[in-house]
């Protein structure tokens, strides 16, 4: 299933905007993006898992 790979595309542009909201430089930026995109993609795994177990 594709839930960890659309979290990790979604937490790395939440995390890029509010970053870039924040007023942060680009690294600022591109830390906010990858530790969201791990976030995100950890809850999409746990996602598809749960899933998983209830279907099969």
């Amino acid at each position: 299933m594709l839930f960890p790979l659309v979290g990790i595309a979604i937490g790395a542009v939440l995390g890029a905007r509010l970053a870039k909201s924040r007023g942060g430089n680009s690294k600022d930026i591109a830390q906010w993006a990858a530790v969201f995109a791990m976030i995100f993609g950890l809850i999409g795994l746990f996602g598809v898992l749960i899933i998983d177990r209830i279907v099969y």
